[in-house]
């Protein structure tokens, strides 16, 4: 679990970052969170968009169903915009940042 003090340095971070995936009209499937999932173990801190015009998911939804799927931990949800992340044990890329 994440501080407050954590998150608001993550979200720094998650600034400059593109958005890598995007859920549309299906539902979040076995796929989906398998490229989610993908996508943590290689990069920790990624963004996600929800395509809100055909998606019948909010993006808090989506948060939270991919937070939980992935064991990652939401860390902000704005707008149509979702960032995650999951510390790679491994890489570590951010532990600077969350220590």
């Amino acid at each position: 679990m994440l501080t407050g003090k954590q998150r608001a340095n993550l979200r720094k971070l998650a600034n400059n970052l593109d958005t890598i995936i995007q859920i549309g009209k299906g539902n979040i499937e076995q796929p989906l969170i398998k490229q989610v999932d993908d996508a943590l173990a290689a990069r920790e801190l990624i963004k996600v968009r929800v395509l809100t015009e055909t998606s019948a998911l909010t993006p808090r939804e989506a948060a939270d169903i991919l937070a939980e799927a992935t064991n990652s931990e939401v860390i902000q949800v704005i707008g149509s915009r979702i960032v995650l992340f999951r510390r790679n044990p491994e890489k570590g890329k951010y532990d600077e940042y969350i220590n």
